[in-house]
């Protein structure tokens, strides 16, 4: 069985040692992963990763909550990166964020859809990030016409669904084995070809290690939650998530 995280954070400050982290996630055959920098001291960070690591991917792109500080000249150094390396394989995670308010609505909106037309330019899917902004995020979306992953999906069957049809996979991570956690009924009448698996380490850790910090090699306990839902085997959850992944983020010739 082979496992691809679509999404997690690979710090320094985040873990002791990172080669650790990598060595377990391989011994778990929860790899390759794809990590993701949202900001400009994470994509620096990213670029040190990218060069001592030849065997992961990456996704670069600045978060909603970056848009104060972000600037043409970064959108620049941004592309010319991306055009670069091949293994940045994805724009993200990007989107919009209103939890903390809606004072700069417009300036998230803006850098969202430049975000978005960098990564047609470069022919890349995005990896969504959207926080209590559904309806203007889907709106974006429809207008811009692209593709990707919408990150630690968590919204209703009929928002799954109007994002699968505009070509979009939901990421599925920890979330998904919280027992008070509403996404299990949702995801029970989603077809497992629209999903990916992604763990947002160090974040949200699966049960039954809920509350640790979290890491790649814990994408197992998704997968088993997922398979006891979908009533399926986890080397079929595997095989189906990995070709998924493999597909949306062109992975088979890199």
């Amino acid at each position: 069985m082979q496992y691809i995280d679509t999404h997690l954070h690979l710090s320094k400050h985040d873990y002791e040692d990172i080669n650790v982290i990598i060595d377990r996630a391989k011994e778990k055959a929860c790899f390759p992963f794809i990590v993701s920098c949202c900001s400009r001291e994470d994509i620096i960070e990213g670029i040190e990763l990218l060069e001592k690591y030849p065997d992961i991917y990456f996704s670069f792109g600045f978060h909603p909550s970056e848009v104060e500080s972000i600037t043409d000249e970064d959108l620049k150094w941004l592309e010319d990166l991306v055009k670069q390396n091949k293994r940045i394989v994805a724009i993200g995670e990007i989107g919009l964020d209103y939890h903390y308010g809606k004072d700069n609505v417009k300036e998230q909106k803006a850098l969202f859809k430049k975000q978005i037309e960098l990564a047609k330019r470069c022919s890349l899917p995005i990896i969504i990030h959207t926080r209590d902004a559904t309806d203007d995020t889907i709106k974006i979306l429809k207008e811009t016409r692209t593709k990707g992953v919408i990150h630690c999906f968590s919204g209703s069957k009929e928002t799954a669904n109007i994002y699968i049809k505009m070509g979009f996979k939901l990421g599925i991570g920890g979330v998904l084995t919280f027992t008070n956690s509403h996404l299990k009924d949702v995801i029970k009448e989603i077809n497992i070809e629209n999903l990916v698996l992604e763990t947002d380490s160090p974040y949200l850790a699966p049960e039954p290690v809920r509350g640790s910090k979290n890491e790649p090699s814990n994408i197992v306990y998704i997968a088993r939650k997922l398979a006891a839902i979908k009533q399926i085997s986890e080397e079929e959850v595997a095989k189906i998530t990995t070709k998924n992944a493999i597909e949306m983020f062109d992975l088979s010739d890199k």
